[in-house]
């Protein structure tokens, strides 16, 4: 397996068997995944796997060839990459919405122990490179915030003058490329479980923890 490509189960026959102990959870920025995934683990004694966790890991094995967008990425500085640029080209150009690295993802997947189930959760989890892995798509189920919804997940996060769009010069600009850079990848997903028939669950500001939670959980059969 190639490690810094997306894993082709057309070639690489056993890894959709080897990840059938393996539960999806994606979806947009702000959803609630992160949230929901602990939820379940806890309740069902299972293994997480917090994608974002192991994105400093994965960048720093990820070669320039493997991955050209993340090392674009890091070359920039910080006006570079969250004021001077549109939304649309930080969509189009932000490597983990390229799926550089998934193959990584995979990769740590199947050094687990098989014995016991494992919630993996992280907006890298895109549809298309999820999708060949599957057994069943109840697998898998991905959430897609409204704006509303995405807006107050994100003021509940953050503290005054402090993240990183503080260290830019110009941080209201920053921020607004960045949710709508946000909402760009969302409708992708959004299209993209639509055209793959994977399960997708909207979420809103009436929807609470509790229900989220119990909703995903009916998804996956549990």
């Amino acid at each position: 397996m190639h490690s810094g490509h997306p894993v082709d189960a057309a070639t690489d026959g056993d890894v959709r068997g080897r990840l059938r102990h393996v539960y999806w959870l994606g979806g947009g920025s702000g959803a609630g995944k992160s949230t929901t995934a602990r939820r379940l683990a806890e309740r069902h004694g299972w293994r997480l796997y917090a994608t974002d966790d192991a994105m400093h890991d994965h960048a720093r094995r990820a070669t320039p060839e493997e991955a050209p967008h993340l090392h674009a990425f890091t070359a920039m500085d910080m006006d570079e990459r969250w004021v001077e640029r549109t939304p649309k080209v930080m969509y189009e150009t932000f490597h983990w919405f390229r799926g550089e690295g998934f193959g990584l993802i995979v990769e740590d997947l199947l050094r687990l122990p098989p014995e016991t189930c494992v919630l993996v959760e992280g907006f890298r989890l895109l549809p298309h490179l999820v999708a060949p892995l599957l057994t069943t798509p109840r697998q898998a189920v991905w959430l897609l915030p409204t704006p509303d919804f995405r807006e107050a997940a994100f003021q509940s996060r953050a503290t005054p003058g402090e993240g990183f769009l503080h260290r830019t010069s110009d941080p209201a600009t920053a921020a607004h490329n960045l949710a709508v850079r946000d909402a760009l990848f969302t409708q992708h997903i959004e299209q993209e479980t639509d055209r793959l028939h994977l399960p997708a669950l909207r979420v809103d500001a009436t929807l609470t923890e509790d229900a989220l939670t119990e909703r995903v959980s009916d998804v996956f059969g549990l």
